[in-house]
């Protein structure tokens, strides 16, 4: 009960990537680069154990950011003449790359990186993928010239991918969709359905991470303008509660979201964020505890996942292992007032 899990990025170690970046440059090439990735996973994979996190992940260190570490492998996309664009309902603007041609997978993307993984942790493994909205969103798209369209076509890709990392030992799969919360409608109109399609068939967890965005100015200046209720979540709750997804995030810790809308979401699990991500304060446990507490007011505490609310990466590496033990052992204050 209380399984504890974070939502996917941790902080870059300095000898692998620029620090405290969203979009990090590698320190390394060639050899010596995947060398150093795997290193930085491991680390991260210890640092998990050691905190007491009960479902584990590589802290995305194989990738650069965690929409193109997706794209790198994929035909029909143009890496070298990047267009500015703005993304998230022009939340913020992004240097992204362009849809050419049929988007297609080359061969594995993550699958070396879960074979790597695999004998090193007795743990449930975890990894995020981009999901086909959020995709769509961090593209300029000069094929297709639809989103559903070419949102259903990477849905496929993705589910060819998650039945591979399904047969090498994964345990949930998660896709992030931050996108859901800056279209709503079109969540509705066709991201669920696309994201159903992504993990169609498949026998292990899965999980939606639904968050307002990593720590950084662009999202805390728009969380500014969202007003006193946060109530974008509501909108597409009850279509999520009918879709095939496992598990349901959403961003709980220092936000307006009013705990109620976890009422809507049926039998789902729910990642419960309790950590936030956009803060370097380090959370106490009581804290963590508490707020598991009150989401309890709203589902049995058997199905909530603590979490963190986002990624980690922009935040400097020792405040990220602080937050980690706080999630573990806020959850674990949580399990003992609950056996009262």
């Amino acid at each position: 009960m209380l399984e504890t899990a974070i939502a996917g990025s941790l902080p870059k170690p300095h000898w692998l990537a620029e620090t405290e970046k969203l979009w990090p440059q590698w320190r390394w090439q060639g050899a010596e680069l995947e060398r150093a990735k795997r290193d930085a996973a491991l680390l991260w994979l210890k640092e998990q154990e050691s905190a007491g996190i009960d479902i584990v992940g590589d802290g995305e260190m194989f990738r650069q950011h965690f929409v193109h570490g997706f794209l790198e492998k994929i035909d029909g996309i143009d890496f070298e003449h990047k267009r500015r664009i703005g993304i998230r309902d022009n939340r913020y603007e992004a240097n992204c790359p362009v849809v050419v041609g049929p988007v297609k997978r080359r061969g594995p993307v993550h699958g070396a990186e879960m074979a790597f993984l695999r004998p090193y942790t007795s743990h449930k493994i975890k990894l995020a993928i981009p999901g086909p909205m959020t995709i769509v969103d961090t593209l300029a798209d000069a094929h297709y010239n639809d989103r559903p369209k070419l949102a259903m076509a990477f849905a496929k890709l993705i589910n060819e991918e998650a039945r591979e990392l399904e047969a090498l030992g994964l345990d949930v799969l998660q896709l992030d969709e931050p996108a859901f919360n800056a279209y709503p409608d079109a969540t509705v109109e066709w991201g669920v359905e696309t994201m159903a399609r992504a993990v169609e068939g498949l026998k292990i967890k899965t999980a939606v991470h639904i968050c307002y965005g990593y720590g950084i100015k662009e999202n805390i200046e728009w969380k500014k303008t969202l007003g006193g209720e946060w109530r974008q979540y509501e909108h597409f709750f009850p279509a999520l509660a009918k879709s095939p997804i496992g598990q349901v995030s959403l961003e709980c810790a220092n936000s307006h979201v009013p705990l109620s809308v976890l009422s809507m979401l049926a039998e789902k699990e729910v990642m419960v964020g309790v950590i936030d991500v956009a803060s370097e304060r380090v959370e106490t446990p009581e804290e963590v505890r508490d707020l598991i507490g009150a989401a309890a007011k709203y589902m049995p505490l058997e199905r909530i996942i603590p979490c963190t609310n986002c990624g980690m990466a922009p935040l400097k590496r020792e405040v990220a292992v602080q937050k980690l033990h706080a999630l573990a052992k806020g959850a674990k204050l949580a399990r003992g007032q609950s056996k009262k």
